[in-house]
């Protein structure tokens, strides 16, 4: 039977699956994974998943379990595994956490990791913090209503009875639960449920500031900043606590292996390890889960001070006390994994190829797995070998004509990783917009690439830093200098509300302090006009200082976000920051970006325009028409 596979040839020639997909981003641990082969070292994640039996039959109550692996050995993929197979039932809540801005501030951290990762949607299709709030209201008023009924009853229960409806449930649930130490997180939960005020109590419970008259609104009060650590850690264990009632939180710590430290001399995954004892200790029950190479367990966990407790916590479940260590592909790995990916790839196309690993070769797959490779690695090698085979005479139908020979298009080492990280941020936006330190590095990242550059009238000759003592640290990111230091431009960006962006609006307005001659705030969301003092700073930041506010808009900083993406992950993408910066030049990403020519321009002189209301920007479910009315009984 002859095979016609010309279509095919077409698609992988245009078309390449394993490109720029090397490394395990932190959108597709929550969202679209990589391609899965769930026999590939199912030891560790069956671990996993027998522990959380476990603590659900109340075999155990809390269970520390740590995963080790080289670089390129798969720890991600487990871990995105273990996610999705977590998600396809009712039993869990997974929490994730990757990223250690301020290891002073773990715990505050901590409890921003863990409001977001709730807000991710469960497998009830609703964000996890939903199906909670349902779960409470079910058993204070013996009801059993999905959590989108009760999104869809929220609106009309307002309507009705204002916030009393709120102060209702609360009152209820506090009623069965009087454990329950702390009643306005309860209130913040049940809040998630409407949709108009789902932004704002997720950001309560995340430990940030509302607009004053928001939280007045809601019943919430605000945070107080000189407690705000210690606080952290109170709700957390309380969050968690109440989430345990009706799942099991598996909470995972991911990306440990940085050579970040805290103020007291420990590095990242020393940190994270004395929290995560901590937690073991406090928590009614869960599953820890911690990520890390085999150096980082021998020469950083087991170097703590009392070690031995802390390794007790961190590996519970094995006999000897020792990580699961995730194994080498072998030869069935590949094939098994090349496989899989391959068909995902021909079912999304719709093409049926000769052979389930078209345009490999098994025996040069198999051969792969003599040298016990990374997963890594193999991916890598598919993405450079992933062309057309050349078949053998009479067998493609219709002949070909002859080809057209072109120059060649050399491709750009930097773009499939570019392209692929640019996928991620699109699609998760709504809460990277909300990364403050994160969009600042971006931004640094960009203006760096600019340096010997004029744009807006401003040759940029350095990038620094703002050296400034410990009470103002953070509040400026960085200072852009231009030839002869004529102009000193200090940026910062301000996602928050509160508190915080008068705070920071102080530290803007002084020139003389941090040697500037304009201050730029970048920022997406308008000033509550209630906010008085950071209003005041404002006036004096655009009318007496000649400073400037940006409008921060999605579209202009998503490119310089998958850069920067790229440019941290280089090390794993094999790739140079020569390289980074040459894609930078050759796009254009820096030079023809809108938000970075409108930080050089002359200021205005008045308030952007094309500014969100306050709140996260997160997605929130869509309503069914079908709710069933409930009245509320108050």
């Amino acid at each position: 039977m002859t095979v016609t596979t010309s279509t095919i040839d077409d698609l992988i020639q245009n078309q390449n699956p394993f490109a720029g997909h090397i490394v395990v981003r932190p959108q597709q641990i929550w969202g679209k994974s990589f391609p899965d082969v769930p026999s590939i070292n199912a030891h560790a994640s069956n671990a996993v998943f027998d522990a959380v039996d476990k603590v659900r039959k109340g075999k155990r109550e809390t269970v520390g379990i740590t995963i080790t692996a080289e670089k390129g050995l798969g720890k991600s993929h487990i871990i995105s595994r273990i996610r999705h197979q977590l998600q396809t039932g009712d039993g869990s809540l997974f929490i994730y956490m990757s990223k250690y801005d301020n290891l002073n501030q773990i715990k505050s951290l901590f409890l921003q990791s863990v409001a977001s990762s709730l807000r991710a949607f469960g497998s009830q299709k609703v964000m996890q913090w939903q199906e909670i709030a349902a779960a409470l209201i079910n058993e204070a008023k013996q009801w059993e209503y999905t959590p989108q009924q009760y999104i869809n009853m929220y609106p009309g229960w307002l309507s009705q009875h204002s916030t009393k409806a709120i102060v209702h449930l609360t009152e209820s649930v506090l009623k069965v639960k009087p454990e329950i130490t702390n009643p306005y997180i309860v209130k913040a939960i049940l809040w998630t449920l409407s949709p108009v005020h789902i932004n704002y109590a997720s950001y309560w419970l995340s430990g940030l500031e509302l607009a004053q008259s928001q939280a007045e609104a809601m019943g919430l009060p605000n945070p107080k900043s000189e407690d705000r650590e210690a606080e952290a850690l109170s709700n957390v264990r309380q969050i968690l606590d109440i989430t345990s009632y009706y799942r099991v939180p598996v909470i995972c710590f991911d990306e440990l292996d940085i050579a970040d430290a805290a103020d007291n001399g420990f590095l990242a995954a020393q940190v994270i390890a004395n929290l995560v004892k901590d937690l073991y200790n406090s928590l009614k029950q869960g599953v820890l889960l911690l990520a890390m190479y085999p150096r980082t367990w021998e020469d950083q966990i087991k170097a703590l001070p009392e070690a031995e407790a802390v390794v007790d916590r961190l590996a519970s479940e094995q006999a000897d006390r020792q990580p699961i260590a995730l194994k080498y592909l072998n030869s069935d790995d590949i094939v098994a994994l090349v496989s899989q990916w391959l068909q995902d790839f021909y079912e999304e196309h719709q093409q049926t190829p000769p052979h389930r690993l078209y345009p490999f070769d098994e025996t040069k797959l198999r051969e792969l797995g003599k040298s016990r490779p990374t997963v890594r690695s193999v991916l890598k090698w598919c993405a450079e070998n992933f062309v057309p085979l050349l078949p053998p005479d009479g067998k493609i139908l219709p002949p070909l004509p002859p080809p057209v020979i072109l120059p060649p298009q050399p491709l750009h080492p930097v773009k499939p990783y570019f392209n692929s990280e640019l996928a991620n941020v699109e699609a998760s936006i709504d809460s990277l917009i909300e990364e403050e330190a994160t969009i600042a590095n971006a931004l640094w990242l960009a203006f760096n690439s600019l340096i010997g550059e004029t744009v807006g009238g401003v040759t940029i000759e350095d990038i620094e830093e703002i050296t400034a003592s410990a009470a103002d640290d953070g509040y400026i990111d960085f200072r852009i200098v231009d030839k002869n230091r004529k102009v000193r431009i200090g940026v910062t960006v301000v996602q928050q509300d509160g508190k915080f962006i008068g705070a920071a609006l102080n530290r803007l307005i002084d020139y003389r302090r941090f040697d500037l001659t304009r201050g730029c705030l970048v920022r997406s969301k308008k000033i509550n006009s209630g906010a008085g003092l950071a209003r005041e700073r404002l006036r004096i930041l655009l009318k007496e200082k000649g400073g400037e506010w940006v409008s921060l808009q999605s579209q202009d900083i998503k490119p310089l976000l998958a850069i920067y993406f790229v440019w941290y992950n280089k090390d794993s993408y094999e790739l140079t920051e020569e390289e980074v910066f040459d894609f930078i030049e050759q796009k254009q990403l820096a030079i023809n970006n809108p938000l970075i020519r409108e930080i050089l321009s002359d200021p205005s002189g008045q308030e952007p325009t094309n500014l969100t209301d306050d709140g996260l920007p997160i997605s929130i479910p869509q309503s069914v028409a079908n709710a069933d009315n409930i009245d509320l009984n108050l």
